[in-house]
Order: structure tokens, then sequence, then C-alpha cells
């Protein structure tokens, strides 16, 4: 278990936010920083923590998605190699990204269609950039029946796939990693889920990524016990650099 650093992006400027608040136009801010990304991509440079990653949040039809797409290329500049990038990505945009630094691109929406699995989509992404440079984005939220289902379109549409121990190994062949925001906890500081840690725990083939809710080190040690060490995870909110209290070397030190 390790941490994954974040660098978020929205309207050009790093941001926390509660994720499920999330549109181009209306969205709550926890926190707005007065560095730009490249200045985050740095510390964790500086600390060798790799495998983290850089999100636009804004869509590609944005007015302001051009300024947040140059701020994700100063941080993929600052730190080559050492952070993914997620925000659009697509089978025709991705080698533009991997060019720009990234290790791995990071996708979502373009891997579904019409709320479902486009495996022609996957397919066609794994051709572009192979399936070594993709992480899919699975994040979730649980529907009235009690079970997660993976949202799309930032995080606001559900689509048919069911988060479970089945289709996470099912799906462990077509890509290199996962990463999971549990979406009701993004951005909240109010505890992690529990449950949803439990099932990433089943993903033994790839490296999984938690992120969601965590607010206090006694978090981190949930994350240990419930993902029997196989989760890592990503602080937002909760992590100093971002106005919150949890100092990231100390995270650091806490790394498997």
């Amino acid at each position: 278990m390790r941490l994954r650093p974040c660098i978020d992006i929205h309207n050009g400027k790093v941001k926390q936010i509660v994720g499920s608040s999330l549109t181009d136009d209306n969205v709550r801010e926890n926190f707005v920083s007065a560095f730009d990304a490249a200045y985050y991509a740095k510390i964790y440079r500086d600390r060798a923590l790799s495998g983290g990653h850089v999100i636009v949040l804004n869509s590609r039809t944005s007015e302001y998605y051009e300024a947040s797409k140059k701020a994700a290329f100063s941080a993929l500049s600052a730190f080559p190699g050492g952070m993914q990038y997620g925000g659009g990505i697509n089978n025709e945009n991705a080698a533009e990204f991997l060019d720009a630094g990234a290790s791995h691109v990071i996708v979502t929406s373009f891997v579904f269609k019409d709320g479902m699995l486009d495996m022609k989509n996957l397919r066609s992404l794994q051709t572009e950039c192979g399936r070594d440079r993709i992480v899919l984005d699975l994040s979730c939220r649980k529907k009235e029946d009690g079970n997660y289902y993976v949202t799309t379109d930032r995080w606001q549409r559900f689509t048919d796939l069911l988060i479970s121990e089945e289709s996470l190994r099912s799906l462990s062949g077509e890509c290199s990693e996962f990463l999971v925001h549990a979406v009701d906890n993004e951005g909240k500081s109010a505890g992690v889920d529990k449950e949803l840690i439990r099932i990433l725990s089943g993903v033994r083939d790839i490296p999984v990524t938690y992120a969601g809710g965590i607010k206090s080190l006694s978090d981190v040690d949930i994350i240990k016990a419930q993902g029997r060490g196989l989760v890592d995870y990503t602080v937002g909110t909760a992590l100093e650099l971002f106005g919150g209290s949890l100092k990231l070397d100390e995270l650091i030190k806490l790394n498997d």
C-alpha cells in the first residue's frame, strides 16, 4: 500500500472540490491554490513520489479546457514519466499526453457508450497506446439497490457496470491499473468507504488506487486493514498542501 499523489485542475487552477458537485458551471470548491500545477508536480518529483495523477476536471467543450490542459502539461513536464493523466482521453489524443510526459492515460467516458462498456473503443485505445499504459477510472456511486456502479461524464451519469470482484477480475486484463473514486465521499473529508475498499482488495493482478473521504491517519489505517495492504490511496482535501492537516511526508513514511 502506498500514497498516490494528485493534482486536480479546474478552470486552469489547482483545486479540491466536492466530487458529486462537478459541472462546468457550478462546482463546490474546498480549496483553490495560489500555486500552479507544476509547483505540486515538482514537490512530488523531489520526493520521488511517482504513480500519482493529474486530472483535468473540465470537459473538452468547456471554455476553460485549454487553460486546464496547459496547466496539466506544465505538471507533466515538471515530472516527466512520474504522473498519469486523465480528463477527456480518447484514442485520438492519448498519444499527445503520453508525449507530454504522462506515464499512463486515465480513461472513463470514452470506453463507455450509452451507459455500457464499449469494448471497441477500449480496443482502439489499446491499439493506440498499449494496454500497459492505460488506467481505467472506475469511479463509482452506490445505487438504491445497495450496489456500486461506475459513473461517467465527470461522475454525473451512471453506467450499468457493477463494481464487484468478478467485474474487476474480468477487466484487469484490459489495462495496467484501476483508479476508483468513491464519488459520494470525494472532497468531503467525511471518512472512507469501507465496503468499497473491501471489494477493491479482491484485485490481485494489477494495482488499484482508492480515493474519497480520507481525513486522518486513522482512515489510512482503515484502508490498509480493509484493503489487506493491497489498495493504494489518494489524499486530496485533507492534505496540508491543499489546506488540510495531513502532512505529505508523514504519509510517505507509511508507504510499504
